[in-house]
């Protein structure tokens, strides 16, 4: 009986959406991409501003004010073109059908995005409402100036909050899915937030957190539970991982080769991965490189710039080029076996998510300690391995601004120095 009335409840539920990182892929934002209609002096404030809100110096309201600003004079069409380019996240059309056909209302709610591009995203998704700010346009050319609640502080609440009341709903059948903190206004106004590839705040605050498909989420709306999520290791998950084990090989290397030549390699590695990666975001293949991006990497990471490998390839060089061996040797293991161990084993065990870090698991942190350790333990003393490893998956484990990739190996490092 209990289930029938749970099912019953479900055609009256909505369900929250950010739209930037959770249905468009959150480096394909429109602004960053109508950069190309400006000048260079421009298009460098552009990515300054977006910075400094990143940063937290400038509000979101005075970030979006000062970009739209240097856009004035731009076409309305051509921005709406350039919006009708960018891809969706994949497996979200999907998942919205999914969403639909269980009975739930659906909102899209942009602070960076027009009202009328967010309602083309909607129609094409079959969504119930569509918010986003309200661009200011004068023969038919950008005037540079925007409104609406949507850019205030806690402009997001305030329109889901009219939402609520008008489809007379209470908290408990809210949900909301956001990946960044200017949805945290959100938050209190729903009984259940998912974090979708979140930063570090939302993965604090939130009740759930997925990191590849939304489609991920659907068993725990559907069945209404908040256990760990819980699913199979995927082909593209071990991929990804066996390429950050593969950093376990570099000590290894420089057996042979001196650690400074084998850091250059590394560097100019890098660079032709930068160069494949601008031209495989225009679809333009490069040989090797973008096909092992599109098998390894998470669907939101498939239509923008991949970051990770070069984090990665950092979180190698800085203490390979820059701590005393051995210890670099046993940090650069710390990362690729602690690190790589803890993902895979999370992922495939993990039951119990940490409160403060709802995007990782105990039981992976506790193999990644075993193996970082066991790693460490080549190349140190048990005791400094056994700091290096506690002190890695620890940073491991926190949610925090600065990826795993570059924080783990230099605080593990760091810490391997300090004991005598």
């Amino acid at each position: 009986m209990a289930d029938k009335n749970r099912n019953a409840r479900k055609p009256n539920r909505l369900i929250a959406f950010d739209v930037e990182g959770v249905i468009i892929p959150k480096r394909r934002y429109l602004l960053f991409e109508a950069t190309r209609r400006l000048d260079r002096w421009k298009a460098l404030k552009v990515i300054i501003i977006g910075f400094l809100y990143e940063v937290g110096v400038l509000s979101l309201e005075s970030a979006l004010k000062r970009i739209f600003m240097l856009f004035k004079g731009l076409t309305a069409d051509d921005l709406f073109r350039l919006h009708k380019r960018i891809p969706l996240i994949p497996g979200v059309e999907e998942f919205f059908k999914e969403l639909k056909g269980a009975g739930y209302r659906t909102a899209l709610i942009s602070s960076g995005l027009p009202t009328p591009f967010v309602e083309h995203l909607a129609a094409r998704l079959n969504a119930d409402y569509a918010f986003g700010l309200k661009l200011e346009v004068a023969d038919k050319r950008l005037t540079g100036e925007i409104s609406g609640d949507v850019i205030k502080p806690n402009g997001k609440a305030l329109v889901l909050k009219r939402i609520i009341e008008s489809d007379g709903l209470s908290p408990q059948d809210c949900v909301v899915v956001a990946d960044d903190r200017n949805n945290l206004p959100m938050f209190p106004l729903c009984a259940l937030k998912i974090g979708y590839n979140p930063d570090f705040l939302v993965s604090i605050k939130a009740d759930l957190v997925f990191r590849d498909a939304l489609s991920e989420s659907l068993p725990h709306l559907t069945e209404e539970t908040l256990e760990a999520p819980h699913s199979a290791i995927s082909k593209s998950d071990l991929i990804r991982e066996a390429i950050h084990m593969s950093g376990a090989l570099i000590p290894l290397v420089c057996t042979y080769l001196d650690r400074y030549l084998v850091s250059l390699m590394i560097l100019l590695v890098t660079i032709l991965y930068t160069a494949s990666e601008f031209i495989r975001v225009e679809g333009i293949n490069a040989p090797l490189f973008s096909t092992v991006t599109r098998r390894a990497a998470l669907k939101p990471e498939l239509y923008e710039f991949v970051t990770a490998p070069i984090l990665f390839a950092l979180g190698i060089m800085v203490p390979l080029t820059f701590f005393p061996a051995p210890i670099n040797y046993a940090s650069i293991m710390i990362l690729a076996l602690g690190d790589g161990s803890a993902t895979l084993f999370g992922k495939k065990l993990g039951r119990t998510v940490f409160p403060f870090n709802k995007g990782k698991r105990v039981e992976g942190s506790v193999f990644g300690f075993l193996f970082a350790f066991l790693g460490a333990l080549l190349f140190v003393s048990p005791v400094k391995a056994l700091a290096g490893a506690a002190v890695g998956m620890l940073v491991e484990s926190l949610p925090t601004p600065v990826s795993d990739n570059l924080a783990v190996p230099i605080v593990s490092g760091l810490a391997m120095i300090l004991i005598p």
